[in-house]
Order: C-alpha cells, then structure tokens, then sequence
C-alpha cells in the first residue's frame, strides 16, 4: 500500500500510533502464517514470545519486526494483506487509517472493557456449546475453535473460555450483542443477565442519530445506561467498598460513561461518584481545607481512591472560584504512572478534566512543558519534573515547568522524600521559595502538598524520641501540617503471621566444589577475605576490592573479584532454590564471557589475558562434577523443601489460593517459578505461576518492561496466575489484588517493606508466611522490624500529641537545618562542576585503555552520553542485543558495543532520529580527572563536570557531507 500512494513515513506512524489497539486486535500466530516477508528465525521469534510471554507481547515483537528497516519491497500491503486474512480485519482498518466513528469506537471499548472484567465469571460457562454458535454467528474461525476444543480437552474448560474471550473481542463492532444472545440460546441466563441483557451495540447507533435519552426497553438495549450523561458511577468496580462481586461490577460498569471529551469551561461537568468510606473521610477533611498533610494508611486500604477524590475536589473549588487548577501527582516508579492512570485518576475524572501521564518510557510527541499546560491533572514520574523545574531555572530556557503555574502535588510513596532521593530536591526548590516569600514583598503561589504513604519508617532510630525525630524530618520535608492515620475499624485486615525454620544441610558437596574454586582464585590473587564465603558481606567486599583494583589498574585482580561475585551468587542461589539453577546461572555467564571474546565478523581478534584464561579452564575443569552434583537432590536445601509444603498446603486447604511469593534476587525470582512450572505436584493442586521482577539495569538480569510487568499482573488479577514469585517491586505501590497467603522466601529489609508486603495479603483469613534462608538472618530481622513498626506508632502518635505551636517551631527548625544544608551542597556542587570536560578521561574498566576525553561527551535529551567522534568508532565492536531491545519516540536500542580490545561491554547502541549513537555507561570505565582516579562512579551526574548537549543538525550535515564525499 505504501508504493501506491501512501509514504512510507506515514505507513509506519499508522502502526506505531495504533500499536495499543493492534496489542488487543491482532493474534499473532495466524499472522505469522500469511506473512512472507519476514525470516523463518524471525517468526519462530515471535511464536516463542507468544508461548513464554502472551499475545501482547509477541505483537510488540512483531510490529518491531515489521517496521524495521530497511523494509522489503512490498512489505505493507503485505502486513495488510496477512491482518486480512488472518481475520484481524480490525487490526487491517486501523494500519489503513480506516478509523471507525469515534461514538462506535468508544462504545466497542467500553464492551471489551465489560469483559475483561467479567472474566471470572464468564470462564464458567459450558465453552464447547458456546463455541459452536460463535462459529455459526462467524465470531471466530474454525482454527480458532479447534484451538479453544483443544484447550478445552487438555486444560480444562476455564482456559478454553478465557481464549474464546480473546478471540471474539478482536471482531469489528457488533459481536457484542451476538455473545449476549449466544448466552441466552445456550441457557447461561446468569451470565446474560450479567451482561446486561440487552444490545449494547444498538445503543452506540441511537447515539449517533438521537440526543434523546434512550427509550428502549431492556430487552433491546445491552448497555441501555451508557446514554445516561448525567450518570455518577465509574467505569471500573470501587475496590475499597469491600467484596465486590461479578454482579456488583456490571452494575456499576453498566452506570459508566463512554469516553466524552472534558468540559474546558469553569461551569458543571459529568463527573463520577466516588464513595469514601469514613476512615478515608476523615484523613482528606485537611487536604480539603487546602492544608499540607501526609495521608498513612495500610497497603490496600484506598490511599490513592482519597488522592482522587482530593483532586476532584480541588478542581472543582478552583473552577468555582474562576481559577485555573494544575495538579500533579508524582511516583517513584514507571509502572506506577500507567497503573494510576488506567485505574484511578482517568477513570474518575476524564468527563471534567484533562488528565495524562507520562514517564521515561512515555511516546508522547509534545515537550513535558506543553502538556503541563495542556492538561489539568497529569501523572508522572519525579525525576521528569525535577528535570523540567531545573529547566525553568536556568537562563534562555522557555521548556520549563514553574511550581507557582501547579496548584497541587501529590506525592506517592513520600516516605522517600529523604535527603538524595528526588522527592526531597523537589521538594527543596518548594521550601526554598516559601523561604523567600517571607522575605519579599511579592510573594510567589506556592502549590499544595499531599503525601501518601502506608509508612513513614524510623530510619536508624532505636528510640521513640529518635524515631520521632526521624518522622519529624519527613514532615519537615513536606511541609505537612499533621500526619493523618485514621481508624479502620472492621475495614483492617491483619494476616496470620508464621515463621519456618529450617535445617542447615549435613552434607554439601556442590557448594563445597564452588568454595574450592573461590580458594583457589584468591591464593591466585593474592587475597585473603575477611568473610565467609557465600554471604552478603563477602559479595560487599568484593565489590570494593573490585573498584579498588580498576582504580589502580589491577587489570588480573579486577577480573579475578568479578569471577569471585559470581560464585559467590551461585552459592546463595544454591542455598535458595535448586544446585541445578545455580549450575545454570555459572554456565550461563561462562558462555557469555567467552561470546564476549569474539568479533561478530570473527575477523578481529579479541584480546584474552592469561587470567582470564586460567579462569575459564578453571570453570571448565569442574563444570562436568558441578553439573553432576546439582542434579542430585539429596543435597537440596531445606528452604525448599518448606517453601514446597507451604504452598501446596495453602492450594489444597483453600477454595480459591491466590498468594505471593518474595524473594531477593531476580535469577531467584526466575527460577523459583520455573520450579513450580516444572513440578507437577504443583500442577496437581492447581497452581498457575508466573514472576514479576525489576525493571532496571542494574542486575545481571534481564529486566523486566513495564509492559511485561503490566502483562503478567492482568493475568494475576483474572485469575489465569494465582502464584508469583516476585522480586519487592511488587511491594511498594503496585497494584495487585488481594491474596490469602504470602510467603516471604528468605527476604526481609525494613519495617517498610515488611508492612507493605504484609499488606498484600488483605483477604478474609490470609496468612503471612516468613521462610528461613540460609545466610539470610530472616528470622532475627523480623524480630527486630516488628519492634520498628511498634516504634513508628508510638512516634506517630506522640507527633499527633505536639501542641501546634511546639510541632511547627520543630518543623520550621527543621527546615531552616535542611535549607542550609541544601545551599552548602549547592555551593560545593557548583564548585565541583568547575572541572573543564578536557580534563575528564575514561579508559576501559577491563583492559585500562585509553578511550576518550570529556570533550568528545555529548548528550541526548538530557540523559543519554554519547560519543560520535570517528576516532572513537575505531575502538569499539558493534554486537547484536539478543536481550532488550527498546523503542521510545526518537530512538531505539537493538545492540550494543564493546571494547575491541578485550570485549567489555560498554553500552548501548542508539539509533537517534536516524542518526547510530554509540551510548556509554559510566560504570564500564574508570574516569580520571586531572591526576585522580575513580571506579566508583555510577551515573554520569557524579562527575564534576559539564558534557555538551548533542547537535543533532551539525552531526546529521557532517554525515550527508561524508556520504556526498565518498560518492564524489
């Protein structure tokens, strides 16, 4: 379609504009067959993602694969053409700009929205005879019903029904009425009446030609109350009104609006209903009245259902007043931009207000600024506003965002607005201007401030006076008038609380081998660790010896610390999951060091020391005992096997299990559910187990995108996962239906951390389960965080007591302390800068050779540090990144580069606007400045210096001159 009249350019922005919708309208298996112009390799791809992480996500790999470049001759019609006949001719409309109506469009959202949260009902109906008539009524084809007949014979009919719901959504508007009256011919009388009982589809017509209210009978309108624009219901169920059924869902789904475009006026606007209960009323009274409070209230018990309805209000107020209202709400984390978004602040106040989100992973076209402007409530990420007022500070920016232009902030999560974090530089430049406003004749509007948090921890303190103290700074920090806690009554929901210990193992012969090579590479270097081997503080230690020795250029000891880690990993794997994982994890990192040392072409020669070489004979000499040994379970540890017992004993005593499984690492959080896939005693009980992990960069992990965390957290909240395993991403802010059992598999942190995983199990009878872990002290710490938590209240409640006067004269102490502290690191900050970028110079961590100079730094938008120089492009290999591959706005990730000579990892490659950018992290070189060295450094804002912004057109001119050039 693109050689006969529509560009190229314009067929790829289509894909990339509806890639949400083609997530929902394409299956991407029966695309695969009708696509013949992609590789067999690639849609084998595409085929394992759908098998390991769903339809979404092999859609995403596949529209990637689809557009990248350069594109075959034909290659749109031909996407076209494969959506066609694979009968996603949905999907084919939308990559066409064939849009529908936006009133049909809305209204086709809203039935698949109705679905998907009825799910857990629908999944019992009789899906064989169901099937048969949506194959007559043409809802799906005959390879879709021998797929959903097969699941039916070999899953059972719940996961056939779950698949016949996927397909049917994915018909053009209309197939909802069809499934209603499908479950009226086959007798599911329950569901139909579920469903409305009447033709939704019908309704979206009459809205297109009629303003009046529909007058038609139940019996011939499915979603008769969308019409009703006056409607003060929601479009999702209340979560904090208690149990809510299937029924009660409907109901209030079926009281909805479809998507309106918000009132711009200052006059009335359809809004709503949000129903608080009276803890949740009692704890907003402050923010109501415009005052700066902190909101403390147990995980799952509607803090963020109170930020909503505090921002309505506000809004509201402000309009009536004949002001403008801007309120943002900050996260700490990117998924919690989305999940906010879609759950709460979008659904209750799209009919009267703007609202919008954006994070680090966000494509949106327009600058922060403008959509600050654009919008009344936007959620997002800390970091990005704190880069945008930073912006509006200095001189000839005209990007920035000004905290007098925001009416209200809320803070998610604030007990992280500590010093270093960036709530607390946000928070800076707030206390710093209401500073200067008592001193100046005009004054500056400063914004409302509102913190949430389930709990404001107690820091080091070991006292209540401490302890207070440390509560004292927070509130401090956030300006808060009071801290309001509230009285949950019959709403609290405290688990059962259980610790199992465990048995050391008698005999481990698989750690013994580990400890004998550990012993033998540090008599090789030279070493002689304080620790013991397998334990947290031996892994401190080598990290430090391993800064040390690339600092001093200790290229051999270098090496030999970062073999010393990974041993040291495997023995704490080994004593949490299986020999067999850890054995995995040791042969993996094997083969991808020796992958590192080779070329792509295999042209060059990589460079490998004699170290490395006695090392990796090292792992290979013991490699066939390791492996052997890790197969024989005798020597498992016990942890284990308590975990197993645990676990069936929750399936096998409850109606319907639903738990959470914590764990420290991300490898440990991979492999336990692997584990549990793989035994069949858990299958037997019915366990459904999927993982959820981090998404940073930091681990040796591949991290998880927030899409792929989204992903397996719907299947958690639909019932198709009842058990993750979960690194404590989990813990803090995400939202995750109630469960009945958590287990915390040998991690325990804080007395935050403990209460929010606590929090997760806030269904009827649910039990709290910690379980010993060799090395991990679990035991002792909880001990010691129950005895926090008990500090925490008493402080708190001692802070409630401070008459007025006394708790402000603290607070404003407080913030003089904590505003001339900020000016002191000002002041040495903007000192440290004074280092000019040609007295900065990194050379690689690995093999110490020289690499650049700061002068050939630049930046990208702020934050990516690139290096585009030709003499630069001679140092490095360009190798293929099998693992992320990332696709923002302006620029994609999809390999990586490495030092030439010895094979270190340097950083991404970016492909910018067209333009290949190679991208450096910081921590795979050791930067001096003038005669001083550092390994320490992790981010690029550590170095005392300032890097150049990119110049994308300059660049961009010197490469079309190159390439005019080489032709001439």
């Amino acid at each position: 379609m693109a050689a006969d009249g529509v560009d190229v350019i314009t067929s790829e922005n289509l894909i990339e504009s509806f890639r949400p919708r083609l997530r929902a309208y394409i299956a991407v298996v029966p695309v695969l067959d009708h696509l013949h112009f992609l590789q067999a390799e690639q849609k084998e791809r595409v085929r394992q993602r759908a098998r390991t992480d769903g339809n979404s996500a092999a859609v995403d790999l596949l529209l990637d694969l689809v557009l990248r470049k350069p594109h075959p001759e034909g290659w749109f019609q031909g996407f076209v053409d494969a959506l066609s006949n694979a009968q996603c001719s949905q999907a084919a409309d939308y990559v066409q700009g064939k849009l529908p109506e936006p009133e049909v469009e809305a209204v086709n959202d809203y039935c698949m929205r109705m679905v998907d949260i009825l799910v857990p009902s629908l999944v019992d109906m009789n899906t064989k005879q169901v099937c048969a008539y949506c194959l007559s009524r043409k809802l799906i084809t005959k390879d879709d019903e021998e797929k959903i007949l097969h699941l039916a014979d070999h899953q059972g009919s719940r996961d056939a029904a779950r698949e016949l719901l996927k397909t049917i959504v994915r018909c053009p508007p209309g197939w909802y009425s069809d499934f209603v009256q499908i479950l009226l011919v086959t007798e599911h009388k329950k569901l139909y009446k579920l469903m409305g009982g009447f033709d939704c589809d019908t309704t979206a017509k009459n809205k297109t030609t009629s303003s009046d209210p529909v007058k038609e009978s139940p019996e011939s309108s499915t979603c008769q109350h969308l019409d009703h624009k006056d409607t003060d219901e929601d479009d999702t169920p209340d979560l904090y009104q208690g149990e809510c059924s299937s029924e009660d869902a409907a109901e209030q789904l079926s009281g909805s609006l479809a998507p309106e475009p918000p009132d711009p006026g200052p006059g009335p606007a359809a809004q709503a209903d949000i129903v608080l209960r009276d803890y949740q009323v009692d704890v907003a009274k402050p923010a109501l009245e415009g005052k700066n409070i902190i909101i403390c209230l147990p995980t799952g018990s509607g803090k963020t259902r109170v930020a909503v309805y505090v921002t309505r209000e506000h809004l509201k107020h402000r309009r009536a007043e004949g002001k403008a209202g801007k309120v943002i709400i900050l996260v700490n984390m990117v998924p919690l931009v989305e999940q906010h978004y879609a759950t709460e602040f979008h659904p209750f106040l799209k009919h009267a207000y703007r609202v919008e989100r954006v994070s680090g992973k966000s494509e949106l076209k327009i600058t922060f600024a403008e959509i600050v402007k654009k919008n009344d409530v936007i959620i997002c990420t800390a970091q990005i506003l704190e880069n945008y007022l930073e912006r509006s500070s200095v001189a000839g920016e005209d990007e920035g965002v000004h905290l007098k232009d925001i009416t209200l902030i809320i803070i998610d999560e604030c007990h992280h607005t500590k010093k270093g974090e960036v709530y607390n530089r946000v928070m800076m430049r707030y206390l710093n201007k209401k500073r200067r406003n008592k001193t100046q004749k005009e004054t500056v509007p400063l914004p409302q401030i509102l913190g949430m948090t389930a709990s404001l921890g107690v820091g080091d303190a070991t006292t209540v006076n401490k302890a207070k103290k440390n509560i004292l700074q927070i509130c401090a920090n956030l300006d808060a008038s009071e801290i309001r806690t509230g009285n949950l009554g019959h709403y609290s929901k405290e688990p059962d609380k259980k610790i199992v210990l465990v048995q050391d193992k008698i005999k481990n012969p698989f750690g013994d081998v580990i400890k004998n090579i550990m012993n033998v590479i540090q008599i090789y270097a030279k070493l002689s660790p304080p620790c013991e081997l397998g334990s947290q503080t031996y892994e401190q230690w080598v990290v430090q010896h391993e800064q040390q020795a690339a600092k001093d250029e200790a290229q051999e000891v270098r090496i030999c610390m970062e073999h010393l880690r990974r041993y040291n990993d495997a023995l704490i794997v080994s004593n949490t999951i299986r020999m067999r994982d850890a054995f995995n994890f040791l042969e993996k990192k094997h083969e991808e060091e020796l992958k590192s040392k080779t070329s792509p072409d295999e042209e060059h020669v990589i460079n490998i020391t004699d170290t490395e070489r006695v090392l990796f004979n090292l792992f290979q000499d013991n490699k066939e005992e390791l492996e052997k040994l890790s197969e024989n379970q005798s020597y498992e540890n016990d942890s284990l096997s308590k975990l197993q017992t645990n676990v069936l004993q929750q399936f096998i005593t409850r109606k319907e299990a639903r738990g959470i499984i914590f764990t420290k690492m991300r490898q440990s959080a991979i492999a336990l559910s692997h584990w549990i896939q793989e035994n069949p005693k858990f299958a037997d009980v019915g366990v459904k187990v999927s993982y959820v992990i981090g998404g940073g960069d930091q681990s040796v992990v591949k991290p998880m995108t927030p899409a792929e965390q989204k992903d397996v957290l719907n299947k958690f909240r639909s019932g198709a996962v009842n058990l993750l395993t979960a690194t404590s991403v989990v813990q803090e802010g995400l939202d995750v239906p109630e469960c009945n059992f958590i287990i915390c598999y040998g991690l325990v942190t804080n007395e935050i951390a403990m209460l929010q995983a606590r929090g997760r199990a806030r269904a009827k009878d649910s039990i709290y389960i910690v379980i010993e872990v060799k090395g991990s002290g679990v035991t002792e710490k909880e001990s010691v965080n129950e005895y926090r938590v008990n500090l925490m209240t008493k402080a708190i409640a001692g802070i409630q007591a401070l008459d007025p006067a006394e708790y402000n004269q603290q607070i404003e102490g407080f913030q003089i302390q904590a505003i001339l502290e900020d000016r002191v690191k000002m002041t040495n900050k903007n000192l440290r800068k004074s280092e000019l970028p040609s007295e900065v110079k990194l050379s690689c961590r690995n093999c110490t050779k020289f690499v650049c100079s700061g002068d050939d730094i630049q930046i990208i938008e702020g934050m990516h540090h690139v290096n585009v120089s030709p003499q630069f492009r001679e140092l490095f290999l360009e190798k293929e990144n099998s693992s992320i591959q990332e696709r923002l706005l302006d620029f994609e990730t999809n390999s990586f580069i490495a030092c030439k000579n010895c094979g270190e990892k340097w950083g991404p490659m970016m492909m910018f606007r067209g333009i290949k950018c190679p991208c450096l992290h910081v921590r795979s070189f050791v930067v001096t400045i003038k005669e001083d060295k550092f390994s320490k450094y992790t981010k690029w804002r550590e170095i005392p210096t300032k890097f150049q912004p990119f110049d994308y057109i300059e660049h961009a001119n010197n490469l079309v001159q190159d390439l005019d050039d080489g032709e001439a």
